[in-house]
């Protein structure tokens, strides 16, 4: 009993109490102190450099796309207009500017609410600076598992790391980082990205409504978003409208002409649309050079992509995919009954049954490339038909048979008869090859049988040469898929992949010069510093005589030949163009091209199914590949009157200068059956200036029916 007196003794208890209370303020203090052991260090605040996506641009500056895990881009508070960094203070801090990181009267208010479960975890109170502490380094906050010790201690962590950047940086350094570093849901961080997609306009650009309506999205974005909810977005978005003209950061009288401006419904800035296939290639690229710096970095990267080309391009496909489909003949699913198959629930194959596409525009002399559709849709097919597929040339590789040949000194006018040819196969069986027509014409010169794509003229051409010697060329020229040395390699039983078909077709619009196709012009650091400098590869794998001569014979494609009707009188490309190129077409109809150039632009374009197999009976490359080409090329060089934008309207390209003749051919007048030079027993109207090597030049005069065919001289 004694003992319990004791203990009630007022002195005891005075004693006891002061006790008691050391014991706990030394505890507070300590856990205050070791609470933030893994909290960042004040150094380690100033040096915060948050992620920041890459930035792919148009080879003129134009923004294409971002990569990064967070897409973000920093913006200088001093470049925005005054209300807009103060409507996230009107919504979120209105007192921000005179505490020190933190509001007594919202923490009290915060402590209450998780007190009594009326908070959310994460719950409100919290200042733009304790906001940013959260976002800059909530992955540090630890993991405890009680859900309330776990808010206390998270609180006490926020507050130091707060306190930190309030010793560390300006007022208006803190709401800089803060709007740059908030989350708008989407995958869009930071102000200037919202700004970007919700408006498609640069955050200094915004307007007090639009502010207002990026000040209201942060505290929930799932459920402020307007691209979830227009009522949500609009409640908030007054709250916020209603703060400011509180606070006097708008006039009152603006209120209502804000509150109903209407808000956005979509994504405003598509980046990645334009281009997906050229912008996932140069993905491939740049992460095989940079790796995960690529997305967090915050790289700028100009590309060689050629927008109202870009735009040409797409256009001129559309036009070529929709009369493939409507043609008498054309028996696969359409693209448009693909996609209510899927809408519909349709479980389909895993290859698309619709006829597929690709082109591909450069410039012959860098190799940039302008242009790039690797398929009909990205999103339902990812495979880059112009970078990785393996498609059998056709008549497409037709001419490096021809260019080995006049690198063997042999003329544009000489002769080969274009008849049957039998040849014993490995298996033990006959090759008959046959013309696209089934018909064969005789002697022809081989000027006309490129020009005619005989195949016949091809296989006899490429046997007399050598299929070493073709396989050669074509190599130097750029095609870098095997090629097999077979008879019908010469007339294009061989794979390749349609942008080294463009690259080996450069050699000849660069006059002997071929150029590697690439799509970047150069990498620079966020602070803009280039990192990486690509030159173009550029390699003289021809004679240039060779080239120039091979250049005349296939501007007879496009001015006399396979290509004429498709590009001269379907596509309405004037003949101010200079240009060459060449149809593709396989025997059995599954691969159709065309590969075509002008001194200063190159495309290639083809049509096939995904499965190889026959796209419509008797299909050409002359009948939708070449009239793609043709639009394309019209587009390009005279604009196109029909486009709504404007810019589209205009030429893209200047009409460029001939190729010029070398001094050193030699140039004579023939008779383009015979091969021939020209005279007065001819037919006039056969005759033309003919192209030749020195020492190559016919010295015979036509003047007699050498073909077995009676003809009138005319005088």
């Amino acid at each position: 009993m004694s003992v319990i007196k004791m203990l009630w003794d007022p002195r005891v208890l005075g004693l006891s109490t002061l006790l008691f209370l050391g014991l706990g303020v030394g505890a507070a203090w300590g856990t205050w102190r070791n609470v933030c052991s893994d909290c960042p260090s004040i150094a380690q605040i100033q040096t915060f450099e948050p992620q920041q996506a890459s930035k792919l641009y148009s080879h003129d500056g134009r923004l294409l796309a971002e990569l990064g895990v967070e897409r973000r881009t920093p913006v200088s508070i001093n470049a925005l207009p005054e209300y807009v960094s103060q409507a996230f203070v009107a919504v979120e801090d209105k007192r921000f500017y005179d505490h020190h990181g933190i509001d007594p009267r919202g923490f009290a208010r915060a402590v209450v609410g998780v007190l009594t479960g009326q908070s959310r975890v994460q719950g409100g109170g919290s200042t733009i600076t304790q906001q940013l502490a959260r976002n800059m380094f909530e992955t540090r906050v630890g993991s405890e598992r009680r859900v309330i010790w776990r808010t206390v201690i998270r609180k006490l962590k926020e507050l130091q790391v707060a306190f930190n950047l309030e010793r560390a940086y300006t007022k208006d350094q803190i709401l800089e980082a803060y709007m740059n570093e908030i989350n708008y849901g989407h995958g869009w961080w930071g102000i200037q990205t919202a700004a970007r997609n919700y408006f498609a306009k640069n955050a200094a650009d915004l307007n007090p409504a639009e502010a207002a309506l990026l000040a209201a999205i942060p505290n929930r974005p799932e459920f402020y978003s307007p691209l979830r909810s227009q009522e949500n977005a609009e409640s908030r978005r007054r709250l916020v409208l209603r703060r400011m003209v509180d606070q006097g950061v708008i006039p009152g009288e603006d209120f209502e002409r804000y509150a109903n401006a209407p808000l956005p419904t979509e994504r405003a800035f598509q980046g990645g649309s334009l281009a997906p296939y050229f912008e996932e290639w140069v993905r491939i690229i740049l992460q095989d050079r940079f790796g995960s710096q690529l997305y967090t970095a915050g790289l700028n990267v100009y590309t060689t992509l050629d927008v109202p080309m870009q735009r040409a391009a797409e256009k001129s496909m559309q036009e070529g995919w929709a009369g493939i489909e409507a043609r008498a003949g054309f028996r696969h699913m359409t693209y448009a009954a693909y996609q209510d198959s899927l809408a519909a629930g349709v479980v389909l194959p895993d290859s698309t049954g619709y006829v597929e596409g690709l082109f591909v525009a450069l410039d012959p002399w860098t190799g940039s490339v302008r242009a790039m559709i690797g398929g009909r849709d990205f999103g339902l097919s990812k495979f880059n038909r112009a970078t990785q597929a393996l498609r059998q040339a056709g008549s497409g590789f037709k001419p490096f048979v021809y260019t080995a040949a006049i690198g063997s000194r042999i003329p544009p006018t000489y002769v080969v008869l274009d008849g049957p040819y039998v040849t014993m196969q490995a298996d033990g069986t006959e090759w008959r090859p046959r013309n696209y027509d089934g018909r064969f014409e005789g002697p022809m010169t081989i000027r006309t049988g490129l020009m005619k794509s005989q195949n016949l003229i091809a296989i006899k051409l490429a046997q007399e040469i050598g299929l070493e010697s073709v396989a050669q060329t074509a190599r130097r020229m750029g095609i870098r898929s095997e090629i097999e040395r077979f008879p019908s390699t010469a007339i294009g039983a061989v794979e390749v992949r349609p942008l080294e078909l463009a690259e080996a077709y450069s050699t000849f619009a660069n006059q002997g010069t071929k150029v590697r196709p690439f799509p970047i012009l150069r990498v620079e650091d966020a602070q803009g510093r280039i990192l990486w400098d690509p030159q173009p590869e550029r390699t003289e794998v021809l004679d240039p005589l060779v080239a120039r001569v091979m250049i005349s014979m296939l501007q007879s494609v496009v001015e006399a030949g396979t290509g004429y009707n498709a590009i001269r009188v379907a596509a309405g490309l004037s003949r101010e163009v200079v240009a060459g190129g060449k149809t593709g077409t396989t025997n059995d109809g599954t691969d159709i091209w065309f590969t075509g150039f002008t001194p200063n632009l190159l495309a290639t374009v083809w049509f096939g199914m995904d499965r190889p197999q026959q796209i419509w009976p008797n299909a050409t490359g002359a009948g939708a590949p070449a009239p793609v080409w043709g639009n394309f090329m019209r587009r390009v060089y005279y604009g196109d009157p029909d486009a709504l934008d404007q810019e589209l309207r205009e030429p893209t390209l200047p009409i460029p200068e001939p190729w010029e003749i070398p001094d050193a051919l030699a140039t004579r007048l023939v008779d383009r059956t015979t091969g021939k030079l020209a005279s007065q027993w001819c037919p006039q109207e056969d005759q033309m200036l003919e192209m030749f090597l020195p020492g190559t030049e016919p010295t015979e005069y036509c003047d007699t029916d050498d073909f077995g065919l009676f003809r009138v001289p005319t005088n």
